[in-house]
């Protein structure tokens, strides 16, 4: 999908492209003054995104993997209590690592597997996978935060049902064979094909549309 993706500032409320946000927030100053009140707590900043979807986040170094795991989960991802993991450096830190295999453990901190500049990925479910990419773009000093922190995330895509209307639902079948053409008006979805029970709602995620992701 090629469609138009912006979001706001958490810190100033101006609108970007997802694209645009981080050089933006390099030099927001609202965010420069939010975070002027000194500490020396390592803060990553974080972009994970998929096709029009994107969000940036703060968390600390010292926060453990499973924490960003559980970030991603609240935020788009938690369906129904799927395996996921990460792959950093070639290596994979799985949520449930075992002694059957080589994956290590996410309860690892992200300042001894993360550097500034650094790509990796995720990916949620292994039968119906949600594939993230992710980049730590920044480091800051400051106070420890108490929780990750969301600084900026897409508003909800343009999506346009096939008769041009705006779409309610999108068939799980469909998704995956014939992709925009999948997203249905109300009265579109009431004549599709493949039933009303194989509709799930247009949500603001990439997890949309795959196994019962209701948002």
């Amino acid at each position: 999908m090629n469609l138009k993706s912006e979001g706001i500032c958490g810190y100033c409320k101006k609108s970007f492209a997802g694209n645009a946000m981080a050089k933006h927030l390099a030099a927001c100053a609202d965010r420069a003054k939010a975070n002027s009140k000194g500490g020396n707590e390592r803060i990553f900043l974080i972009k994970s995104g998929a096709g029009p979807f994107w969000v940036y986040f703060e968390a600390n170094a010292s926060d453990k993997l499973e924490k960003v795991d559980d970030f991603l989960r609240g935020l788009w991802l938690e369906c129904c209590g799927h395996l996921s993991a990460f792959q950093i450096s070639g290596i994979t830190y799985a949520s449930d690592n075992t002694e059957d295999t080589d994956d290590e453990s996410m309860k690892i901190a992200l300042d001894k597997v993360l550097a500034s500049g650094m790509n990796f990925s995720h990916e949620y479910d292994f039968g119906t996978t949600t594939a993230l990419g992710l980049k730590c773009l920044s480091e800051r000093k400051g106070e420890k935060l108490k929780k990750i922190e969301m600084i900026a995330r897409n508003d909800m895509p343009d999506f346009k049902c096939k008769c041009g209307n705006k779409p309610k639902d999108v068939c799980s079948q469909c998704i995956f064979e014939i992709g925009p053409e999948a997203l249905l008006c109300k009265e579109c979805g009431k004549k599709h094909k493949c039933g009303e029970e194989m509709l799930l709602p247009v949500v603001n995620s990439p997890r949309m549309g795959m196994c019962g992701y209701t948002g």
